[in-house]
């Protein structure tokens, strides 16, 4: 059979694309990503712009997939005030659609307007990873904490105006939080971020990492993942997390050099339910690595020493 007679056929039948029940649509357009669906259905014809609009297809807006397809870390024009107005644009379409039935957000570069407008729309939010928004401040986050009470895992990861506050408004508000991601770019080594990430904001990357080491403790009580990469946390900090949250099944401290191997160990001791933990000497700056590779005494450094990393 040619491609003529499959046509004719399919118009007979009546089995068209054309003629596919608003169910069947949803079953076939659910198992797109967003940025297909926003790329290639919603422009086909009005029943599937509709049918893409629908509450059931925009319960999640996830644009990780697309970050993740960028190398290196970021690409330079994420951090212009255009693209950071698309994925605003974006992100209240979706918020809009979904008429409240939004439970998961996985985005970048959005701002303290379309984050507030998601904590008004949105009161089942259960996902929140906004990671590097500079334009995201403790005003929205303090929104987020008030509005949307069953979040349960939160990214602010390289959000560098959302201070220790937000953290505490979050655990006092979100009893359900199981999961904290606070990692900070590299300041031990910004080289890597050269030509991407703007130079004024890496000169904003929060100091205050006892502080938020005390939020946590003192207010996350259920927390089972946490995620500190690059913090400034000293080990007087970092006592009062494990003594607040004992139920901590992952722990990651890469980068923190202002920990030791032993005051980790001390400190977790007591964590009967601690699977995993990323120690920070699994970090060697680039620009000392051919260094430390030509002369191979800076592990024995470690190990007699236990100093993770060089004490800045």
């Amino acid at each position: 059979m040619d491609t003529t007679d499959t046509e004719e056929t399919v118009t007979e039948s009546g089995s068209g694309w054309a003629e596919l029940t608003k169910d069947c649509l949803i079953n076939i357009l659910g198992r797109l990503t967003l940025e297909h669906r926003c790329s290639g259905p919603m422009l086909v014809c009005k029943p599937w712009l509709q049918v893409c609009k629908d509450p059931c297809l925009n319960s999640a807006f996830d644009l990780e997939p697309l970050f993740d397809l960028e190398r290196p870390f970021e690409s330079e024009g994420w951090w212009t005030p255009e693209f950071e107005r698309r994925i605003d644009s974006m992100l209240r379409s979706v918020v809009h659609w979904s008429a409240g039935s939004l439970k998961q957000i996985r985005t970048r570069h959005c701002s303290d307007q379309s984050l507030s407008h998601v904590a008004q729309r949105c009161p089942n939010l259960e996902v929140l990873s906004i990671k590097s928004c500079p334009n995201v401040t403790d005003s929205s986050m303090a929104d987020i904490a008030v509005r949307c009470p069953m979040i349960r895992e939160l990214d602010i990861s390289y959000c560098h105006e959302v201070s220790h506050e937000s953290l505490v408004l979050i655990g006092r508000n979100c009893p359900n939080l199981k999961v904290l991601k606070r990692n900070m770019l590299n300041w031990l080594d910004p080289s890597e971020y050269t030509g991407v990430v703007p130079d004024e904001y890496l000169k904003t990357c929060p100091q205050d990492g006892n502080s938020e080491a005390a939020a946590i403790g003192k207010s996350m009580p259920n927390l089972e993942h946490l995620e500190l990469r690059f913090s400034k946390v000293s080990a007087k900090g970092f006592t009062l997390i494990p003594v607040g949250c004992p139920n901590l099944e992952y722990l990651d401290l890469f980068g923190c050099v202002n920990l030791t191997s032993r005051d980790i160990e001390n400190t977790t001791s007591n964590l009967k339910n601690l699977k995993e933990i990323k120690k920070p000497n699994f970090y060697i700056p680039r620009s000392v690595f051919h260094y430390s590779e030509r002369y191979g005494h800076w592990r024995l450094y470690d190990e007699r020493f236990q100093t993770d990393v060089f004490r800045i």
